[in-house]
């Protein structure tokens, strides 16, 4: 592109020239030489009045009295005829052919030839020829280093938006925010940049989701695969039907986390939001929960009134549980206590430990992703507090020590 850039600015800048220069040479030559023709014509005019002058008054008339009369300059050359005596020569005759020449004649029948070589003349168009040839060169020069910088000028975008276009193919849309001063380049940059956008918060949430999916994920097929496992070590028909309506129940939660997963992903704004029995919920958490606790030589409490009805996603809320649960079993200590209870126009559930707490440093921070006051993920309570939003709730962190985490939920009519 550069190269047609640069051919292209010189072929016009050469037409130019050429058109311009081929005239005015023509123009300066014809000039020069009518110039030339001028000044020799005058001084034959001047010459044949002296001469004239000289008859009338009687004055002899010959080389010693017209010495002087012509240009010493000019180095011309004049032949000056009078009837009835000899022939006066001034100057030099003019080596070469073709010289400038005129002749000029009086009312006595004197003759005047004035001639001058056209050495001067062709070297005056010469020095033209030179200092036009000059121009068009210094012209020419400086078209094309013009060009070339135009060139690189344009070319330069255009190169920037295909790295930009390949960065975007190969996975990096870090958009660039470049200018160049072209509206048309800046357009396509503007698109570039808007597309880098758009990939990178496709990515990030593609990126998201799989975090998300492989941290909640990570504990209900976990508790599948126990089930499964006792299942398949039991010969006791009645326990592998128990076992199985168990592992059947969170093949069903884990449907629906996969689908909540899907469904924040797509339309965080979408809410779900309706009516389900609280207890129920923390019942279900509570037999899934248990065990792990008792292998960790904790103990599970519940508390607070029963039968309240809460709005919102109940699959929402038993992972919104399940990850307050899993952090008290991580981080926490001691007993863990899920608590529910009732304030204002909101059903409030609490779930705490009795561990060293959320680190002053942290504070609000906790629920942030990859901030984490230990060697985890970061993603579960950044995923709670998504999923409780989803639907109009509300995760807080009600007390740093002990550590109180509150689901705050709207209340249903009984």
């Amino acid at each position: 592109m550069q190269r047609r850039l640069i051919n292209s600015t010189l072929a016009v800048v050469l037409v130019v020239v050429a058109l311009f220069c081929a005239p005015l040479a023509l123009v300066e030559k014809r000039s020069i030489e009518n110039n030339a023709q001028e000044q020799v014509s005058s001084e034959a005019l001047h010459l044949i009045g002296v001469v004239e002058n000289r008859l009338v008054a009687g004055e002899p008339i010959d080389a010693e009295a017209l010495s002087g009369l012509t240009s010493q300059n000019a180095q011309r050359y004049a032949v000056v005829e009078v009837p009835g005596q000899p022939t006066i020569t001034l100057g030099a005759k003019p080596s070469g052919g073709n010289p400038v020449s005129a002749t000029e004649t009086g009312p006595h029948g004197e003759k005047v030839t004035v001639q001058e070589s056209r050495g001067p003349l062709n070297r005056n168009i010469r020095n033209m020829l030179l200092l036009l040839v000059l121009v068009a060169v210094l012209t020419l020069v400086a078209a094309a280093l013009l060009a070339v910088w135009q060139a690189k000028r344009l070319a330069r975008p255009l190169t920037d938006l295909a790295e930009t276009a390949e960065r975007l193919g190969s996975g990096d849309p870090r958009p660039r925010q470049r200018r160049y001063g072209v509206v048309e380049l800046d357009r396509v940059a503007e698109v570039l940049d808007a597309s880098a956008e758009r990939i990178a918060r496709m990515l990030t949430a593609e990126r998201r989701l799989a975090a998300d999916a492989s941290h909640q994920l990570r504990t209900p097929l976990t508790a599948l695969s126990m089930r499964l496992e006792e299942i398949a070590e039991t010969d006791n028909l009645t326990t592998v039907r128990e076992e199985a309506a168990i592992a059947l129940g969170q093949v069903e939660r884990l449907t629906d986390v996969v689908q909540r997963l899907l469904t924040n992903s797509r339309d965080q704004r979408k809410s779900s939001a309706k009516p389900f029995e609280l207890d129920e919920v923390i019942k279900q958490q509570a037999e899934e929960w248990s065990p792990a606790l008792r292998r960790a030589g904790r103990t599970l409490y519940l508390e607070g009134p029963p039968g309240l009805l809460a709005l919102g996603n109940s699959g929402a809320v038993a992972q919104v549980l399940a990850a307050l649960i899993e952090n008290s079993l991580m981080h926490g200590d001691g007993a863990v206590t899920i608590r529910t209870r009732v304030r204002g126009s909101s059903v409030v559930l609490e779930v705490q430990d009795e561990g060293a707490g959320v680190p002053s440093e942290l504070g609000a921070r906790v629920f942030e992703r990859a901030v984490s006051g230990h060697n985890s993920t970061g993603i579960g309570l950044a995923v709670a507090r998504d999923l409780a939003e989803a639907d109009g709730g509300r995760l807080e962190l009600l007390s740093q020590r002990p550590p109180v985490f509150a689901l705050f939920l709207g209340r249903a009519e009984q």
